[in-house]
């Protein structure tokens, strides 16, 4: 018997879901319940809450990873090197966030000091890392082709990362970031 194909899904069938979770208690509950949302089974919790759930409806992810189709992506927990994110770029509709964040990382570590950010100083200083992993793409889903990784979610702490190895503080020589690629 052929095996059902799964219709596709995209950013835009994303964003009513995270707008109207984000009105309910239980948010995050809710929005995986939406059928779009669990059709991305597959997907770790922290890609789903960091990427589509905080920020679906950001119009420059709109711009740069809508034509993506999510039900594809297959994520791992990879190591990447500090040379490789010291070059490493973001989307197209946000070339400069990077170094935006770069150019003051101690504010960006001090704001972050409430909630799930307590303790993000304290992991900067000692393991020279961040506390949570970004999300990185493989550059040939975006734009086939291409070869690498960029950064989708987490540019606050790539840019802090940055920051912090142009201004000589410890920043450890690998750091853990999830990946997607097209699943085989």
């Amino acid at each position: 018997m052929p095996v059902a194909q799964q219709r596709p899904v995209r950013l835009a069938d994303i964003v009513e879901p995270a707008r109207a979770a984000h009105d309910v208690a239980g948010g995050l509950a809710a929005f995986h319940a939406d059928p779009a949302v669990s059709a991305l089974r597959h997907w770790p919790e922290d890609v789903i809450e960091q990427w589509l759930y905080d920020h679906a409806e950001h119009a420059p992810f709109q711009a740069d990873y809508g034509h993506i189709d999510l039900s594809s992506l297959a994520w791992t927990v990879e190591p990447v090197t500090l040379a490789d994110l010291l070059l490493m770029p973001t989307g197209a509709s946000e070339t400069d966030l990077l170094d935006y964040f770069a150019r003051d990382p101690e504010h960006w570590v001090a704001v972050r000091n409430k909630g799930c950010h307590i303790g993000v100083r304290e992991v900067w200083e000692v393991q020279g890392t961040w506390k949570r992993w970004p999300i990185l793409l493989d550059r040939g889903v975006v734009t086939p082709g291409q070869t690498g990784l960029q950064v989708v979610e987490g540019r606050t702490r790539v840019g802090v990362l940055r920051g912090r190895a142009r201004m000589g503080y410890h920043v450890a020589a690998n750091h853990l970031v999830w990946v997607g690629r097209v699943r085989s």
